[in-house]
């Protein structure tokens, strides 16, 4: 067997029917070429590991890295690619969708030397989409518009899971990467510090035979967060930026159960400033659960005992912007928009910065 040249990094989540034929496939058009797959698992429950490891036996070169509490197809591939020393760095979808007949073609144009990453792309001549509906495709272009804001390059397909890298491209960029969600290929090329060489080949993709799709909402949030941090996660961590929109919907849920409390509920003042204080910090812990913090959600019980926890931080919080508002606009004789800015400031930041390591903190 000659020395492994090119590892082929497979994130698989449910995916137990597609292993065995997949590696049939790569292993018929890699001969000649040193090869390794490593399956990295983000706890399936299908039996996918169990196939895994049922191929390993045939074929040695086959390896599984096994995550237990992470999600997201982008590390999964930073961390594949950080168990290999190979030279070449490949990412591949578990779902038989990508063409492998490309991956010679790639190891060609990345030995020739004239490449920095060789790339499967379904916009190029020869390339397509499949069976593909016209929302999917459209939804796929917009995406594609919106990422060259952050692209040094011009790409075809930067939200193709199928590519090919030099491993020395991959460690001037591995530092930087935000590694979130699933369009790691779009991270990587706005990580580097010059525009890569870029080498586009056509291939048209598949219908999936096996398991389910991971498209859903999850997928597109993660986009948009990427998108962010791409463009400002240098300045403040996107998390933040996230914190603090939805403690603007928060102001304004509040100051809309406040006027229908008074003015439909003809309640008291203090009786409609409480509930909808109660209802602005419910709102602000869901939406912060499923946006912000989506990567550590909280369910159950947790979700219970987090919502505790999260009053409690946003009294402390309250409490302290009272205070160093009304300092400065007593004792420094600041103005009153100056004094709630700064109070409402500091308020935002203890929130976010005690909220992110107790009330979501990691696991």
């Amino acid at each position: 067997m000659p020395p492994v040249e090119l590892c082929l990094v497979i994130p698989v989540l449910n995916e137990r029917d597609n292993i065995a034929p997949l590696v049939a496939c790569v292993d018929a058009v890699l001969g000649g070429i040193g090869w390794e797959i490593i399956f990295v698992d983000d706890d399936s429950r299908d039996g996918t590991r169990a196939a895994i490891a049922a191929v390993a036996r045939q074929h040695p070169n086959v390896r599984l890295l096994h995550r237990i509490g992470r999600r997201g197809l982008a590390s999964a591939f930073v961390e594949g690619a950080q168990a290999s020393m190979a030279p070449l760095i490949a990412a591949m979808d578990g779902d038989l969708q990508h063409d492998e007949r490309l991956l010679p073609k790639m190891v060609a144009a990345l030995r020739s030397g004239q490449y920095d990453l060789a790339i499967g792309s379904r916009h190029v001549d020869g390339g397509g989409l499949g069976e593909w509906d016209k929302t999917r495709a459209g939804m796929s272009d917009f995406a594609t518009r919106l990422s060259r804001m952050v692209l040094k390059v011009p790409v075809s397909d930067p939200m193709t899971g199928f590519f090919m890298l030099r491993r020395d491209v991959f460690d001037q960029a591995v530092r930087g990467l935000s590694a979130i969600g699933f369009k790691i290929l779009l991270d990587i090329v706005a990580s580097l510090p010059t525009p890569p060489r870029i080498k586009e080949l056509p291939y048209v993709f598949r219908t999936r035979v096996a398991g389910e799709s991971k498209l859903d909402a999850g997928v597109l949030r993660d986009f948009a967060l990427l998108l962010v941090d791409k463009m400002i996660g240098h300045i403040v961590p996107v998390t933040f930026v996230l914190f603090a929109v939805v403690g603007l919907c928060g102001i304004a849920a509040h100051l809309v159960v406040l006027l229908v409390g008074m003015r439909l509920a003809e309640l008291p003042f203090e009786r409609a400033q409480l509930l909808a204080t109660a209802l602005a910090i419910l709102g602000n812990f869901a939406l912060n659960n499923i946006f912000t913090f989506g990567d550590r959600r909280l369910r159950g019980w947790r979700f219970v005992r987090g919502l505790i926890t999260f009053s409690a931080i946003c009294a402390v919080g309250a409490v302290g912007n009272l205070g160093v508002a009304s300092f400065l606009f007593g004792a420094q004789r600041s103005s009153w928009w100056f004094a709630g800015l700064v109070g409402a400031a500091m308020s935002l930041v203890w929130n976010y910065a005690v909220s992110s390591v107790v009330t979501w903190r990691k696991r």
